[in-house]
């Protein structure tokens, strides 16, 4: 009766707690409390009816249950990453697939065949975008600079069908985009939005990246010696001296922990800086940087440049003429070609029902609501972490049972004071011997990421690209980036620049006498102006 009383005792509890690798030798045990514990290395050596070998099974089911322990009580935060990444990555990657999709439906219906013919321009443009934000080596300003440029080629090409553009030429052209502004004020602005746009989404979900992975690895904790040792003597020590349903008292539970977690502890105050910045970026993403608002209508604001540059195509190509010389002429008209073979603006604007308002069945407003409630949950998570493993009902007795707890001798009050957060803060810890000259190295790599991101992410706050910052430029940012600060607008209202009309019979090129034929304007003035009206009603 008296065996079985002891190994009733040790192994009821053991259902309780989840244990399952436990053996008990049985055989070992005679009479209940009737051997000395002078065998035992952890437990009080009094009299006990725990073998070494028993002691020994504890120690090792304690370090399992201790990694269990923190993995549960991890389980939300690191859930919350995996869930909000994939969906933040999921609305980014619609989004783009649903802007470049209605683009490409509104100027197959508005440009026809000039559109398709050229459609290219447009893909490489998204592929970039696309590249960019899946963590491509792109320069967002250079690869914009590009598509105007591009665009302005082939425009211009199609604008002055009577003559024969070459490669040299079109080189030439390039040079005076700056200059000549064809497409107005669009480029300039349209760059601005989309850039600190992009730098902020990407940046975002990087983030999100590494937090999750942050996350996921410090949960994976390695016990020391000293802390498996703690978590024994709290755990399990009771049921060899016949108390297993004593539970341990909080505060003794708080200082094993806060020995066994120290250097989770210091991760905290990296991890507070990279929370408080990834909410700074989450105010961007819903404000001036919402890449929502700059991808939905970019087919307009790309349409209208191209108005603009039909309105003054007359004034662009004589200053192009002027500086790159008169090319030579097609032999084949403009009439020859026809009109339905030059873009063509008679614009029809989208009804709400027709343009994509969501992706991944949501809206960036919506996403960041919620991210933003969750990050603000998870600020301190890695310093309170012992207070979440030691609630009343998980692991200890709770306050108010201060005299019938473990103590880790018996069964009364607790008296040590419990210590403060972090690694250095051990050095008395009572229950757990820790070396605090020796920082956890892993956790220091965890602490580095976190720094490195934090870094990133204040950058993305101002618009800028750490990626592509001039370190000559005495720290102001340069290639990606708008170098936007607290001022930052949501300035979405891209008006077309007007120019001065050009005559149709000025000549050609300086210093050239012969007689240059003026280039046909692409469209009647009343189809553009009816285009433009038509359009700004629909903004």
């Amino acid at each position: 009766t008296l065996i079985y009383q002891c190994i009733h005792n040790i192994c009821l509890p053991f259902t309780t707690l989840h244990i399952e690798s436990v053996v008990i030798e049985s055989y070992s045990i005679n009479l209940f409390f009737s051997f000395a514990g002078d065998h035992l290395r952890v437990c009080p050596q009094g009299n006990t009816c725990c073998t070494q070998e028993m002691e020994d099974s504890f120690g090792q089911q304690s370090k399992q249950d201790f990694e269990n322990l923190v993995d549960e009580t991890s389980h939300e935060l690191r859930s919350t990453f995996v869930s909000r990444h994939k969906k933040f990555d999921e609305f980014f990657l619609e989004l783009l697939e649903n802007t470049e999709r209605s683009l490409n439906e509104m100027f197959v219906r508005t440009y026809g065949k000039p559109y398709m013919q050229n459609s290219e321009v447009f893909q490489n443009l998204f592929a970039e975008l696309k590249r960019y934000y899946t963590g491509g080596n792109v320069n967002l300003e250079e690869m914009l600079n590009d598509f105007w440029s591009r665009l302005l080629e082939r425009m211009f090409t199609l604008l002055n069908s009577q003559y024969i553009i070459t490669e040299d030429y079109l080189e030439c052209i390039s040079k005076y985009t700056d200059q000549l502004k064809p497409f107005g004020d669009v480029p300039r602005k349209l760059k601005a939005q989309v850039t600190r746009a992009f730098i902020a989404a990407r940046t975002f979900v990087q983030g999100l990246s590494v937090g999750r992975e942050v996350a996921h690895r410090v949960s994976k904790v390695s016990s020391t010696p000293a802390c498996i040792r703690a978590l024994t003597k709290m755990l399990y020590c009771p049921f060899c001296q016949g108390m297993p349903a004593v539970k341990p008292c909080k505060n003794y539970c708080l200082n094993v922990m806060k020995g066994c977690l120290a250097n989770q502890a210091d991760l905290d105050p990296e991890w507070n800086q990279y929370i408080d910045a990834m909410l700074l970026v989450a105010q961007r993403l819903e404000g001036p940087f919402n890449i929502e608002s700059v991808m939905e209508p970019i087919d307009v604001k790309i349409s209208e440049a191209i108005m603009n540059m039909q309105e003054n195509s007359a004034q662009v190509s004589y200053r192009v003429f002027q500086g790159c010389g008169q090319p030579k002429p097609s032999g084949m008209s403009r009439s020859t070609r026809g009109v339905s073979d030059v873009f063509n603006a008679r614009f029809r604007p989208y009804s709400p029902e027709e343009r994509p308002t969501t992706a991944a069945g949501t809206s960036l407003d919506r996403l960041v609501v919620d991210i933003k409630e969750k990050l603000k949950l998870s600020k301190k998570f890695w310093s309170s972490l012992p207070d979440e493993m030691c609630v009343e009902g998980r692991l200890t007795a709770g306050d108010a049972s201060d005299e019938q707890c473990w103590n880790g001798h018996t069964k009364g009050r607790y008296f040590p004071e419990v210590q403060k957060d972090g690694l250095t803060n051990q050095v008395n810890n009572p229950e757990v011997g820790v070396d605090i000259t020796r920082p956890d190295t892993f956790i220091r790599q965890q602490i580095m990421a976190l720094r490195v991101m934090t870094n990133k992410l204040k950058n993305a706050y101002n618009g800028n690209d750490i990626y592509f910052q001039d370190s000559s430029d005495e720290g102001s940012g340069s290639g990606s980036g708008s170098g936007c600060t607290e001022a930052c607008t949501t300035d979405m209202d891209l008006t077309a620049t007007e120019a001065p009309i050009v005559e149709a019979d000025r000549s050609g090129p300086v210093g050239d006498s012969a007689t240059l034929p003026a280039p046909s304007v692409a469209l009647p003035t009343m189809l553009a102006l009816s285009a433009l009206a038509l359009h700004r009603q629909w903004r």
